[in-house]
């Protein structure tokens, strides 16, 4: 009987994994339900001894532009979820954030890393704090490093027209995050909610710095015409560049207002939301 049970269990958590998945891929990373505002990506590791591709979304936390952090919880299971043994045997992963799919290397955290990432963590959600205290192991935090030139990975679209679209829309999706766990701030702003906000500011520094070097030189190159177009857009680069800056400000230190945080948030919004629209305007017909 004991096993029939854990054979039921097994088989409803992977219906309940698929579906999310699923959905996932379908809407490039936008999930609807109880995970509609939750930071999930998609891990991919290798069976420990199968040697067969298991894909399993995981929360995720930003920690900077080199790497994310993941969090084998189990829902304080007493036992180490499959994809943790699974990475020990295989570090090479592959990761889904809906925009973009890439290989990483898997690094469980140790000693002092592991436990100053886990207590960003909980002040971040404190459900992570109730599932190690159902369990009596250390729940593992683990990094995930982008492999290779340390560039964005593949963007999952058709053409480079859907592309800036895909690119776009996953900083729109971010920035409504962001807001969100702004809203929840009290007279402190935590840890990791700093992180988050210099994690969007070094994606979406990057993002403009390739268009400035390599999209709009291209099509300076092949449609002329457009070279109003594009100066416009790079005033509007440096516009946003002044408006990170300030963010970045606002929340690089302990001793971070919330209110100043959250203004700041909300002016580069409202100037990045005009710019991603105007830029989708012009450039995707001439990319179509």
């Amino acid at each position: 009987m004991p096993d029939a049970i854990d054979d039921t269990v097994h088989t409803t958590i992977h219906d309940f994994n698929q579906q999310i998945i699923d959905e996932f891929r379908a809407n490039r990373g936008r999930l609807t339900g109880m995970f509609a505002n939750a930071r999930l990506l998609l891990l991919t590791t290798t069976g420990a001894r199968s040697g067969r591709p298991h894909t399993t979304p995981v929360g995720y936390l930003p920690d900077g532009g080199e790497r994310v952090l993941v969090i084998a919880s189990a829902g304080g299971s007493p036992r180490h979820p499959a994809w943790y043994h699974n990475l020990l045997a295989h570090p090479e992963v592959t990761v889904e954030t809906g925009a973009f799919t890439y290989q990483a290397r898997a690094v469980p955290l140790t000693g002092e890393e592991r436990d100053e990432a886990f207590a960003r963590a909980v002040e971040s959600d404190p459900g992570w704090a109730e599932y190690q205290a159902k369990t009596t192991r250390t729940i593992p935090v683990v990094a995930l490093y982008e492999s290779g030139d340390g560039g964005p990975g593949t963007i999952n679209a058709g053409s480079l027209s859907e592309a800036i679209k895909v690119v776009h829309d996953a900083f729109r999706q971010e920035l409504v995050l962001l807001r969100a766990e702004m809203s929840g701030t009290g007279s402190a702003l935590g840890a990791q909610l700093r992180v988050n906000c210099l994690t969007f500011c070094h994606g979406l520094h990057n993002h403009h710095t390739g268009e400035d070097t390599a999209l709009f030189p291209f099509l300076a190159d092949r449609h002329p015409e457009s070279a109003p177009v594009l100066a416009r857009l790079r005033e509007e680069h440096e516009r946003i560049a002044a408006l990170v800056a300030e963010l970045r400000r606002a929340v690089d230190g302990t001793a971070t207002d919330p209110a100043t945080a959250r203004a700041e948030v909300e002016r580069l919004t409202v100037e990045l939301e005009a710019h991603l629209a105007y830029e989708e305007e012009q450039l995707i017909p001439l990319l179509a």
